[in-house]
Protein backbone atom coordinates (compact mmCIF):
# COMPACT_ATOMS: atom_id res chain seq x y z
CA UNK A 1 0.00 0.00 0.00
CA UNK A 2 2.97 2.06 0.24
CA UNK A 3 4.40 4.13 3.23
CA UNK A 4 0.66 5.26 5.42
CA UNK A 5 2.65 8.31 5.90
CA UNK A 6 2.27 9.43 2.21
CA UNK A 7 -1.69 9.52 2.87
CA UNK A 8 -0.85 10.32 6.28
CA UNK A 9 -1.08 12.89 9.15
CA UNK A 10 -1.05 16.39 8.81
CA UNK A 11 -0.35 18.29 11.87
CA UNK A 12 1.05 18.11 15.38
CA UNK A 13 0.26 14.86 15.97
CA UNK A 14 3.23 13.90 13.03
CA UNK A 15 5.94 14.50 15.36
CA UNK A 16 5.18 12.99 18.01
CA UNK A 17 4.39 9.74 16.33
CA UNK A 18 7.07 9.92 13.62
CA UNK A 19 9.13 7.03 15.90
CA UNK A 20 6.44 4.85 15.78
CA UNK A 21 6.34 4.68 11.98
CA UNK A 22 10.24 3.94 11.77
CA UNK A 23 9.15 1.06 14.34
CA UNK A 24 9.74 -2.71 13.50
CA UNK A 25 6.02 -3.85 14.61
CA UNK A 26 4.35 -0.32 12.29
CA UNK A 27 6.59 -1.28 9.43
CA UNK A 28 5.18 -5.36 9.64
CA UNK A 29 2.04 -3.48 10.25
CA UNK A 30 2.67 -1.70 6.90
CA UNK A 31 3.42 -5.24 4.68
CA UNK A 32 0.33 -6.67 6.21
CA UNK A 33 -1.84 -3.88 5.37
CA UNK A 34 -0.21 -4.16 1.85
CA UNK A 35 -0.96 -7.72 1.59
CA UNK A 36 -5.16 -7.59 2.96
CA UNK A 37 -5.24 -4.51 0.02
CA UNK A 38 -4.44 -6.69 -2.60
CA UNK A 39 -6.77 -9.60 -1.64
CA UNK A 40 -9.73 -7.71 -0.21
CA UNK A 41 -11.77 -4.57 0.94
CA UNK A 42 -10.10 -2.44 3.23
CA UNK A 43 -12.12 0.38 5.13
CA UNK A 44 -11.60 2.75 6.18
CA UNK A 45 -9.84 3.84 2.48
CA UNK A 46 -6.22 4.48 2.46
CA UNK A 47 -6.63 8.45 2.69
CA UNK A 48 -8.81 8.06 5.82
CA UNK A 49 -6.90 6.03 8.14
CA UNK A 50 -6.04 8.57 10.30
CA UNK A 51 -9.08 11.00 10.00
CA UNK A 52 -9.24 11.14 13.64
CA UNK A 53 -5.87 12.48 14.13
CA UNK A 54 -5.87 15.02 11.07
CA UNK A 55 -9.47 16.41 12.36
CA UNK A 56 -8.44 16.49 16.33
CA UNK A 57 -4.70 18.01 16.61
CA UNK A 58 -2.67 16.75 19.68
CA UNK A 59 -2.85 20.35 21.43
CA UNK A 60 -6.51 20.51 20.92
CA UNK A 61 -7.67 17.00 22.41
CA UNK A 62 -10.16 17.36 25.27
CA UNK A 63 -11.74 14.16 24.98
CA UNK A 64 -11.23 10.97 23.60
CA UNK A 65 -14.07 8.39 22.91
CA UNK A 66 -13.12 5.81 21.97
CA UNK A 67 -13.86 2.75 19.70
CA UNK A 68 -12.94 -0.22 18.50
CA UNK A 69 -12.46 -1.27 14.87
CA UNK A 70 -13.93 0.48 12.45
CA UNK A 71 -17.52 -0.43 10.88
CA UNK A 72 -17.28 -3.33 8.36
CA UNK A 73 -19.99 -2.55 5.96
CA UNK A 74 -19.61 -0.34 2.53
CA UNK A 75 -19.20 2.97 3.12
CA UNK A 76 -19.43 3.44 6.76
CA UNK A 77 -16.31 3.62 7.85
CA UNK A 78 -14.48 7.26 7.35
CA UNK A 79 -11.61 7.46 9.72
CA UNK A 80 -13.49 8.77 12.63
CA UNK A 81 -15.08 6.46 15.49
CA UNK A 82 -18.83 5.47 15.90
CA UNK A 83 -19.42 8.14 12.90
CA UNK A 84 -20.39 7.48 9.48
CA UNK A 85 -20.62 10.26 6.25
CA UNK A 86 -23.42 11.97 5.60
CA UNK A 87 -25.80 10.03 3.52
CA UNK A 88 -24.69 6.52 4.99
CA UNK A 89 -27.59 4.75 7.46
CA UNK A 90 -26.72 5.56 10.93
CA UNK A 91 -25.67 2.23 12.36
CA UNK A 92 -27.37 0.63 15.43
CA UNK A 93 -24.79 1.95 18.12
CA UNK A 94 -24.89 5.26 16.49
CA UNK A 95 -28.39 5.19 17.08
CA UNK A 96 -28.10 4.43 20.44
CA UNK A 97 -25.76 7.10 21.51
CA UNK A 98 -28.27 9.40 19.80
CA UNK A 99 -31.39 8.16 22.44
CA UNK A 100 -28.87 8.69 25.37
CA UNK A 101 -27.55 12.23 24.10
CA UNK A 102 -31.86 12.77 23.83
CA UNK A 103 -32.61 11.62 27.28
CA UNK A 104 -29.30 13.02 29.23
CA UNK A 105 -29.50 16.71 27.04
CA UNK A 106 -32.72 16.97 25.22
CA UNK A 107 -31.01 16.80 22.19
CA UNK A 108 -33.15 15.14 19.03
CA UNK A 109 -31.14 12.52 17.10
CA UNK A 110 -29.92 14.30 14.15
CA UNK A 111 -30.51 13.24 10.38
CA UNK A 112 -27.28 12.27 9.54
CA UNK A 113 -24.34 10.56 11.87
CA UNK A 114 -21.03 12.30 10.58
CA UNK A 115 -19.91 13.33 13.80
CA UNK A 116 -17.32 15.55 12.44
CA UNK A 117 -18.35 18.60 14.30
CA UNK A 118 -17.73 17.20 17.96
CA UNK A 119 -13.83 16.25 16.31
CA UNK A 120 -13.56 20.15 15.53
CA UNK A 121 -14.00 21.08 19.32
CA UNK A 122 -11.65 18.75 20.94
CA UNK A 123 -13.07 15.13 20.81
CA UNK A 124 -10.35 12.55 19.32
CA UNK A 125 -12.81 9.84 17.99
CA UNK A 126 -10.24 7.00 17.91
CA UNK A 127 -10.29 3.52 17.19
CA UNK A 128 -7.89 1.04 18.62
CA UNK A 129 -8.02 -0.82 15.70
CA UNK A 130 -8.21 1.85 12.50
CA UNK A 131 -8.56 -0.76 9.40
CA UNK A 132 -10.52 -3.98 8.95
CA UNK A 133 -11.21 -6.10 6.32
CA UNK A 134 -14.57 -5.78 5.00
CA UNK A 135 -17.50 -7.81 6.33
CA UNK A 136 -15.26 -9.29 9.13
CA UNK A 137 -15.11 -7.21 12.63
CA UNK A 138 -12.11 -7.54 14.44
CA UNK A 139 -10.20 -9.17 11.17
CA UNK A 140 -7.20 -6.77 12.15
CA UNK A 141 -6.69 -6.94 15.67
CA UNK A 142 -3.61 -8.09 16.69
CA UNK A 143 -1.14 -7.11 13.54
CA UNK A 144 -0.05 -3.60 15.42
CA UNK A 145 -2.77 -0.81 15.36
CA UNK A 146 -3.61 -2.12 19.30
CA UNK A 147 0.31 -0.79 20.04
CA UNK A 148 -0.05 2.27 17.78
CA UNK A 149 -3.35 3.28 19.37
CA UNK A 150 -1.98 2.76 22.59
CA UNK A 151 1.11 5.02 22.39
CA UNK A 152 -1.47 7.80 21.05
CA UNK A 153 -3.48 7.18 24.79
CA UNK A 154 -0.16 7.20 26.64
CA UNK A 155 0.68 10.65 24.55
CA UNK A 156 -2.49 11.77 25.90
CA UNK A 157 -2.52 10.81 29.28
CA UNK A 158 1.05 13.09 29.25
CA UNK A 159 -0.61 15.96 28.46
CA UNK A 160 -0.50 18.37 31.18
CA UNK A 161 -4.23 19.27 31.05
CA UNK A 162 -6.99 17.47 32.22
CA UNK A 163 -8.29 14.88 29.36
CA UNK A 164 -12.12 12.96 29.24
CA UNK A 165 -11.30 9.70 28.64
CA UNK A 166 -14.64 7.94 27.36
CA UNK A 167 -14.16 4.27 27.47
CA UNK A 168 -17.53 2.39 26.43
CA UNK A 169 -17.25 -1.54 26.13
CA UNK A 170 -14.82 -3.79 27.95
CA UNK A 171 -12.46 -3.54 25.20
CA UNK A 172 -12.19 0.20 25.48
CA UNK A 173 -12.11 -0.45 29.25
CA UNK A 174 -9.23 -2.14 29.19
CA UNK A 175 -7.15 1.19 27.97
CA UNK A 176 -7.71 2.28 31.69
CA UNK A 177 -4.79 1.04 32.54
CA UNK A 178 -2.91 3.34 30.41
CA UNK A 179 -4.59 6.58 31.94
CA UNK A 180 -2.51 6.99 34.76
CA UNK A 181 -2.14 10.47 35.68
CA UNK A 182 -4.45 11.58 38.67
CA UNK A 183 -5.59 14.87 36.68
CA UNK A 184 -7.76 12.91 33.72
CA UNK A 185 -11.35 11.98 34.08
CA UNK A 186 -12.42 8.49 33.27
CA UNK A 187 -16.15 7.97 31.78
CA UNK A 188 -17.18 3.95 31.92
CA UNK A 189 -19.82 2.57 30.58
CA UNK A 190 -21.41 -0.83 28.55
CA UNK A 191 -21.03 -0.75 24.85
CA UNK A 192 -24.00 1.13 23.28
CA UNK A 193 -23.77 -1.35 20.25
CA UNK A 194 -28.15 -3.34 20.77
CA UNK A 195 -26.38 -6.24 22.55
CA UNK A 196 -25.09 -4.15 25.83
CA UNK A 197 -26.56 -1.07 25.81
CA UNK A 198 -29.45 -1.42 28.24
CA UNK A 199 -27.09 -3.55 30.51
CA UNK A 200 -25.82 0.32 32.21
CA UNK A 201 -25.10 2.34 28.47
CA UNK A 202 -28.66 3.96 28.82
CA UNK A 203 -28.88 6.12 31.76
CA UNK A 204 -25.43 6.74 31.59
CA UNK A 205 -25.94 10.53 31.03
CA UNK A 206 -22.08 10.46 29.82
CA UNK A 207 -22.32 13.97 27.39
CA UNK A 208 -23.41 16.63 30.33
CA UNK A 209 -20.75 14.37 32.40
CA UNK A 210 -18.30 15.16 29.86
CA UNK A 211 -19.53 18.96 29.64
CA UNK A 212 -19.56 19.14 33.52
CA UNK A 213 -16.00 18.01 33.77
CA UNK A 214 -15.07 20.59 31.21
CA UNK A 215 -16.45 23.02 32.68
CA UNK A 216 -15.03 22.32 36.20
CA UNK A 217 -11.43 22.58 34.72
CA UNK A 218 -12.21 25.62 33.28
CA UNK A 219 -13.00 24.66 29.10
CA UNK A 220 -15.97 25.45 27.28
CA UNK A 221 -18.28 22.66 26.93
CA UNK A 222 -19.15 20.54 23.83
CA UNK A 223 -22.01 21.62 21.45
CA UNK A 224 -23.42 18.01 21.16
CA UNK A 225 -26.00 18.94 18.70
CA UNK A 226 -25.44 18.23 15.01
CA UNK A 227 -29.04 18.99 13.84
CA UNK A 228 -27.86 22.41 12.43
CA UNK A 229 -25.45 20.34 9.92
Amino acid sequence: MGNLQRHGIRNDWYERLSDQFEADYFQQLQNFLTTERQHFEIYPREEDVFAALNATPFHDVRVVILGQDPYHGPGQAHGLSFSVPHGVTTPPSLTNIFVELQNDLGISSPSHGCLLDWTQQGVLLLNTTLTVRRGHAGSHHGHGWERFTDHIISLINDKPEPVVFVLWGNPARRKKALITAARHVIIEAPHPSPLSAHRGFFGSRPFSMINKSLIEHGFSPILWDLNSL
